[in-house]
């Protein structure tokens, strides 16, 4: 995500407590710019690519927000954004790691 979009992004949710941004160098989705990634603790993860400032922030926002109120990362496909709809790079499932190691 460009530094214009995560700025406006970062105005738009200051006051969301159950949402934070953080920019990252590299989705590594170079033919699928401007992207953002979605992502909480035991939710699933979706990468979304194919988003511009000028087009997409409010449908980042109302996503962000959809992601966020849910329980498990997953919103109905009705209720994402059109841009998250068709934008969809991924989509992975929680991850749960174990607490020991392998014998």
């Amino acid at each position: 995500m460009g530094p214009g979009m995560f700025e406006a992004l970062g105005e738009r949710l200051a006051s969301e407590p159950d949402i934070a941004l953080k920019a990252v160098e590299c989705l590594s989705v170079c033919k699928r710019p401007c992207t953002v990634a979605l992502a909480a603790p035991g939710k699933w993860t979706y990468v979304v690519g194919d988003l511009d400032r000028e087009s997409h922030l409010e449908d980042i926002v109302v996503a962000a927000r959809r992601y966020a109120a849910s329980a498990e990362g997953i919103v109905p496909w009705r209720e994402r954004p059109l841009s998250f709809r068709k934008g969809v790079v991924s989509r992975t499932p929680p991850l749960a790691f174990a607490e020991t190691a392998p014998a």
